[in-house]
């Protein structure tokens, strides 16, 4: 009988402490434990609440920023072969003068200052070295004496190349009787054998031969290609081997 009251009484205990808490939490500050807390409720004991603050002010974790080259378009590859808008444009509209600019405005139409000049397929369709060598142009050697007679060097340079299509010839002549030397030497080409790299890539971005082929005169195109590579390789021709195929023949 000892026994059985003992266990009656400790499970009455636990009943009461349990009731006891349970009614304890639930008035606790006045707060139902069985909702959510708001902030008021939650700030209650620490005698202050935090200001509160605009979500602009909160500090945002850092955000690594990748930055983006900006690439120009000066280089774009092929500045040359780009197809022209139209034929002998006046100048307000070729896309090379300033329509802005009210001097662009007078100068002559293209299509009306070409006339009577030998044509060709290519450019501005003007063969200007044929009009020389015709005599239709006569360029002014000075800008102050016309009489001044100009220094025409009749020297052609051959520039072996390197691939299967025709070597590259330059003549001075029909060059040197628009230009001086200085239009070229040393700012562009150094005048001295082997020192000038020429490769199609830079001449298509505007440099070496590019510098004016493309602009003033005329532009390289699959039309113009014969222009400058005028002299064929001999008939024993053959291509040659690079340095890694003389060292190891294939067999």
């Amino acid at each position: 009988m000892k026994d059985k009251a003992k266990a009656i009484s400790f499970t009455l205990i636990v009943l009461m402490s349990t009731l006891a808490c349970s009614s304890q939490s639930q008035a606790v500050g006045g707060i139902d434990a069985s909702k959510p807390m708001t902030a008021e409720q939650a700030y209650q004991g620490l005698g202050y609440a935090p200001e509160p603050r605009s979500v602009d002010e909160v500090a945002l974790p850092e955000v690594e920023v990748i930055h983006l080259a900006e690439v120009s378009d000066a280089n774009t590859f092929n500045r040359n072969l780009k197809k022209p808008k139209g034929r002998n444009l006046p100048p307000p509209e070729d896309g090379v003068h300033d329509p802005a600019n009210e001097a662009t405005h007078v100068l002559q139409s293209p299509q009306e200052a070409y006339k009577g000049l030998p044509t060709t397929d290519f450019g501005n369709y003007v063969d200007w070295v044929k009009a020389i060598d015709e005599g239709k142009l006569k360029p002014r050697w000075d800008r102050v004496d016309p009489d001044a007679e100009p220094f025409v060097m009749d020297l052609d340079i051959v520039r072996p190349v390197k691939a299967s299509v025709p070597d590259v010839v330059f003549p001075h002549r029909q060059h040197t009787e628009w230009l001086f030397c200085s239009n070229c030497h040393p700012a562009i080409f150094i005048p001295q054998k082997g020192a000038n790299q020429i490769n199609m890539s830079a001449i298509l971005l505007g440099q070496k031969c590019g510098v004016c082929h493309g602009k003033v005169s005329f532009p390289i195109t699959t039309l113009t290609c014969r222009k400058c590579h005028s002299k064929p390789k001999p008939d024993d021709w053959k291509p040659p081997l690079s340095e890694a195929t003389l060292k190891n023949p294939w067999k």
